[in-house]
């Protein structure tokens, strides 16, 4: 949060396993580092792809292959492990790692985002996949959590409920893809375009909305 007392907020929607939210983290943090001290920052898990235990179908691995080469094309600077392909047994369901970032967040709130990049160089930098609760508590472990606790957390009832919340609530945003902004001043809300190469047009509107 910036600031003692923000009067408005940006929310963040996002996913942990989000490759276009990977290639977003650069401009994020620019954009979060310099928002006005009147805005508070905070982030809401979009939830983008279900629980499902069934080995990812060929056509979406490689349409998530391609995806990958496209972002690193119109996004310089961000890298992708392709051996994550063969090395895993890739599945369609980022739930995991979004209750992950959950329970993260109920032990130690400062680690929030050290979960979130935990995984996010797990899955693109490491070739781990964040679908598997053991990748996960090995994670929550090395970031010096609870891990028993972590483990406990990660399929509580409580967690896959706060998750669902907080997906109702991006999609009452009106928020239908990750990544994605809103400015929330007071009664009114504006969704901010996300530049994935620099804050400063996203900076710039934001301060227009608020003057």
């Amino acid at each position: 949060m910036n600031g003692t007392n923000p009067t408005a907020r940006l929310i963040y929607v996002h996913d942990p396993m989000c490759s276009w939210c990977w290639a977003f983290r650069p401009a994020c943090e620019q954009l979060q580092a310099g928002l006005p001290a009147a805005v508070a920052f905070e982030r809401l898990l979009g939830g983008l792809a279900a629980d499902d235990d069934a080995p990812m179908a060929e056509a979406m691995r490689e349409h998530l292959r391609r995806t990958w080469r496209r972002i690193q094309e119109r996004v310089p600077g961000t890298h992708f492990n392709f051996d994550f392909w063969e090395r895993c047994r890739p599945r369609r369901s980022t739930w995991p790692a979004c209750r992950a970032v959950i329970a993260a967040r109920a032990q130690a709130p400062a680690r929030e985002d050290d979960m979130i990049l935990a995984i996010q160089r797990a899955y693109y930098l490491d070739a781990r996949n964040p679908s598997e609760a053991s990748t996960l508590v090995e994670l929550a472990g090395a970031l010096g959590l609870d891990a028993a606790r972590f483990s406990s957390d990660l399929g509580a009832p409580a967690t896959a409920r706060v998750l669902q919340e907080e997906i109702a609530t991006a999609r009452g945003l009106g928020v239908d893809s990750f990544p994605s902004l809103v400015l929330e001043y007071g009664a009114s809300r504006w969704p901010i375009p996300v530049d994935y190469r620099d804050a400063r047009p996203m900076l710039g509107l934001i301060e227009t909305l608020l003057a």
